[in-house]
């Protein structure tokens, strides 16, 4: 059989994690990876494990007009054509969709040329591409075991759990360090551009409310956008708060790994990996999505005793300053929480995958 793989993501770290967690391993059992995305997969600093990436053309459905639409077909339908093209040169065993419009353009070519295909949904809601996807589908890999709109799918479902990157099993052999009574309290805080944004103008102002006892003790780690650098490090520096402030952390889990505290969106490679490697955690779910996909992502963890689920207009300065005051005074909490999102895991999903794979691929 052939031992080339597409792997088929949407260019956002929800989908490229997960799919460069397969690619590395179905590298290590042999296969030769191709990775099919859009132009935004090289913001994550990081190499894809593939021997080559294909940009392929594609685009979400934005407004209802005609001409909205007859863009998106138009550039879905170009991007089928490329699909179609680089499925015929390199002709892969079976294509992995992760979600994501520019999944749609190779999975569809997959199906008509007759290439086994399998799609992972990440999220605890089946999103609207791999919805439209699902019928086409060999099989369905599942990240929780109850996943809304998976239902119709269930005689070829298969509950994997969500892959984790290397980086991520190497975090997770380092064990829980409850903050000590008068200690450093290391509070680690990102969210992707939308919750960057939140949580610059959040985070300072709680903080400030904190006693000043507290506040000595802290030393924060916080993603912040580009535009809000200065003004977010003005703020925590008149606070005399010890803080490391960056647009984005490459080492982001070894990070999650040393916090005592995570303040955090809920999308489900985030949720996946604070299960994976076990830590404590305020969710935020981003308030405008569709499907709300992070407000059930954020549930599971939180009804599993893992961490504390807050809608963003729920999160004043006040009660995040409440909140970070209470668990530092009472790291029992903590502990017993990190330890209740481990119990959460699924470390082995990569594994579960690539089996998934194999068995498809044959």
């Amino acid at each position: 059989m052939s031992r080339t793989v597409l792997v088929a993501a949407g260019g956002t770290g929800g989908h490229l994690f997960p799919a460069e967690s397969l690619a590395a391993e179905l590298g290590r059992r042999g296969f030769t990876v191709d990775l099919a995305t859009d132009e935004r997969a090289d913001r994550y600093g990081r190499a894809f494990p593939a021997r080559a990436v294909h940009i392929i053309a594609s685009e979400t459905v934005r407004g209802r007009s005609p001409a909205a639409l007859a863009r998106t077909a138009a550039k879905l339908g170009l991007g089928f054509l490329q699909a179609w093209r680089l499925l015929g040169r390199i002709r892969p065993a079976a294509v992995v969709g992760f979600g994501g419009y520019p999944t749609v353009p190779p999975m569809l070519a997959a199906a008509l040329r007759g290439v086994p295909t399998i799609l992972h949904d990440q999220n605890a809601v089946m999103g609207r591409a791999n919805r439209g996807l699902a019928k086409r589908a060999t099989r369905i890999a599942l990240s929780f075991a109850k996943t809304r709109h998976a239902e119709s799918f269930a005689a070829k479902a298969v509950h994997t759990g969500n892959p984790v990157r290397d980086m991520v099993m190497e975090a997770a052999t380092i064990p829980y360090d409850p903050p000590q009574p008068g200690g450093d309290f290391r509070l680690l805080v990102f969210g992707g551009s939308q919750g960057a944004r939140f949580f610059s103008e959040a985070v300072p102002p709680a903080l400030e409310r904190l006693p000043a006892e507290l506040r000595a003790r802290l030393k924060l780690v916080q993603q912040v956008r580009p535009e809000d650098l200065e003004a977010t490090r003005a703020a925590l520096s008149r606070l005399g708060i010890e803080a490391e402030t960056a647009p984005f952390f490459v080492d982001l889990p070894a990070r999650i790994a040393r916090s005592h505290l995570v303040v955090c969106r809920s999308g489900a490679s985030t949720v996946g990996e604070l299960a994976v490697i076990g830590r404590p955690a305020i969710m935020v779910p981003l308030p405008h999505a569709l499907d709300q996909d992070q407000a059930e992502n954020a549930r599971t963890l939180e009804e599993a005793g893992g961490g504390w689920t807050i809608r963003q207009a729920d999160l004043t300065p006040e009660r995040l300053a409440g909140l970070v005051g209470d668990f530092m005074r009472e790291p029992g909490r903590l502990a017993a929480a990190a330890a209740a999102a481990r119990g959460e895991g699924r470390p082995d999903a990569v594994k579960r995958l690539a089996d998934l794979v194999e068995a498809v691929a044959r």
